[in-house]
């Protein structure tokens, strides 16, 4: 059993209460302008991550807000490349701005989900990491291609597991749309969160458990109920002696 674990949240989308969901993480994946957000909500929500001492980081995803990022684009390996320092640069010119170090990057939705198992788009990932900045922390789909291709060329891995999203027997997330895909239960989800954490495993959609590493923990700020689950999973965790602090 692990003591300690980073949870953070994707916020700065425009869609959810960051200021209430802040009080109960440790790292923030800010919208970087593609999927959502622009200047002003990043601003805003760099200045709560410092209010509430909470790390900052990249959350750079497809530039398509009219599907939030949840659609795979047909994007080149350089496209990617290019996509991801954009926006990493977008946001560090207003961290700097803010006087916050950005300390990871955490792609979005459809690309953080094809990176998990397409080796050229986790390479285009981490190639622009490590030209932007090779200090950034890498986080990615627990024991996927993101995360494997992040440790090959030396940066900073963190294994992230999820609190309300369903699994299948191959470690990835169910499709959003398919039963199971996301918990809509704080007991389901404090239930996973337990096994994940505490005994290193979770249980898959077909029945089935499997073992996972996780150094984060991720929660979805986009949901209406984001920071009631917060309080909770935050709860809970520390009932089980486990110390909620940011990978850097």
């Amino acid at each position: 059993m692990q003591d300690r674990i980073d949870f953070n949240c994707d916020l700065g989308e425009g869609c959810g209460d960051d200021d209430a969901i802040l009080p109960y993480v440790s790292s923030a994946n800010i919208a970087c302008g593609g999927h959502a957000g622009d200047e002003a909500t990043m601003r805003e929500t760099l200045r709560l991550c410092r209010e509430h001492g909470v790390a900052a980081g990249a959350h750079p995803g497809y530039d398509d807000p009219e599907h939030f990022g949840r659609r795979t684009l047909p994007l080149s390996r350089d496209e990617i490349g290019m996509l991801m320092l954009n926006q990493l640069a977008r946001l560090a010119a207003v961290a700097a701005d803010e006087g916050v170090r950005l300390t990871h990057v955490k792609p979005h939705g459809a690309l953080y989900n094809l990176a998990a198992d397409d080796r050229i788009v986790a390479e285009a990932i981490v190639g622009a990491v490590a030209a932007f900045d090779p200090n950034l922390i890498v986080y990615g789909l627990s024991q996927s291609q993101l995360t494997d291709a992040a440790e090959a060329a030396g940066l900073r891995v963190a294994h992230e597991v999820f609190a309300e999203r369903g699994y299948a027997r191959n470690g990835r997330l169910l499709p959003r749309g398919q039963p199971g895909a996301v918990i809509e239960s704080l007991d389901d989800a404090i239930a996973q969160v337990h096994g994940l954490v505490v005994r290193g495993e979770v249980a898959t959609a077909d029945g089935g458990s499997i073992a996972l590493r996780a150094d984060t923990l991720c929660l979805h700020g986009d949901r209406s109920d984001a920071p009631a689950f917060a309080r909770a999973l935050r709860a809970a965790l520390e009932a089980d002696g486990i110390r909620i602090l940011p990978i850097a």
